[in-house]
C-alpha cells in the first residue's frame, strides 16, 4: 500500500513538474506571450520568434503535449491558443518571480528595452477618466491581427508600420498600448510620437494587463479603419 501511494504520488508531482518543463526554454514563453494575445497559425508564431516554421513547429508541439496549448485545423492550417486563463496566470506568475528574484532581470530588461523603457506611462484609472472626458486617442500598436481578437474599446488599431499617419485631433493626448509590460511596440510609438511635438504616453502593463483586471474589451473590425491623417 505504502508502495502504491509512493508511487502515485511520485507521477502526480512529475506531471506537474512536465508542465514546468515545457516552459524551460525562452522560446516557448516568448510563444505563450503572443498567444496570450490570442489565436494565431502556426507561420504568424514563426514570424514572431524570427525562427524557422519547423523549429517553432516542434516547440508548439511540446507545449501542446504539457497541456498548455490547444490547437484547431482551418483548413490545411493549424492555429494554436493558449488551453485556459490559467496558462496566462502561470506566465505572469512566472515572469513577475523572475523580475523580483533575479538580480540581473532589470538589467536584462533594459537591455532590450533601452531608452524605451523610460516613457511616461499612464494608468488603466486614468486612461478610462481620459477617455470619458473625450481628451485621449488611444492606439493599439500590435498586430492588426491580434487587435481584431481583442482590443481596448475605441481604440485605434495602428500598427508602428502606420504610424506616421496618425493625425490626433489637436489638444488630445495620444496613449498607446501593445502585449505588456516587456513588449517594445508601444515604448517605440510614445518616443516617435513625442518626436513629432505630441504629447504620448504608453498605458501601464498592455492588452492582457487590461483584460485581466476586468476592463471592458472590444472584439473585431479596426476601429474606423486607417488611422486618421
Amino acid at each position: 500500500m505504502e508502495a502504491h501511494s509512493h508511487l502515485a504520488k511520485s507521477a502526480l508531482f512529475d506531471a506537474i513538474a512536465e508542465v514546468a518543463a515545457a516552459l524551460a526554454a525562452g522560446r516557448r514563453a516568448e510563444i505563450i506571450d503572443v498567444l496570450a494575445q490570442g489565436e494565431r497559425r502556426v507561420e504568424q508564431v514563426a514570424q514572431e520568434l524570427q525562427q524557422s516554421v519547423a523549429n517553432t513547429s516542434h516547440h508548439l508541439q511540446a507545449l501542446h503535449r504539457a497541456g498548455l496549448v490547444s490547437r484547431r485545423r482551418q483548413g490545411a492550417r493549424v492555429l494554436y491558443r493558449l488551453a485556459g486563463p490559467e496558462v496566462e496566470e502561470l506566465w505572469v506568475a512566472l515572469r513577475d518571480a523572475a523580475a523580483s528574484m533575479r538580480g540581473d532581470f532589470a538589467r536584462l530588461a533594459s537591455a532590450y528595452l533601452g531608452e524605451l523603457g523610460a516613457v511616461e506611462v499612464v494608468s488603466r484609472r486614468e486612461l478610462l477618466q481620459l477617455q470619458a472626458d473625450g481628451r485621449v486617442t488611444i492606439i493599439d500598436v500590435r498586430p492588426p491581427e491580434e487587435y481584431l481578437q481583442g482590443h481596448v474599446p475605441g481604440a485605434l488599431s495602428v500598427p508602428l508600420s502606420e504610424l506616421d499617419r496618425l493625425r490626433p485631433p489637436e489638444g488630445r493626448a495620444v496613449v498607446a498600448y501593445c502585449r505588456g509590460p516587456y513588449c517594445a511596440f508601444a515604448p517605440a510609438a510614445v518616443r516617435q510620437l513625442r518626436s513629432r511635438g505630441l504629447v504620448a504616453r504608453r498605458l501601464e502593463g498592455g492588452f492582457p494587463e487590461w483584460r485581466r483586471a476586468g476592463l471592458p474589451v472590444a472584439v473585431g473590425d479596426r476601429e474606423g479603419g486607417s488611422p486618421p491623417g
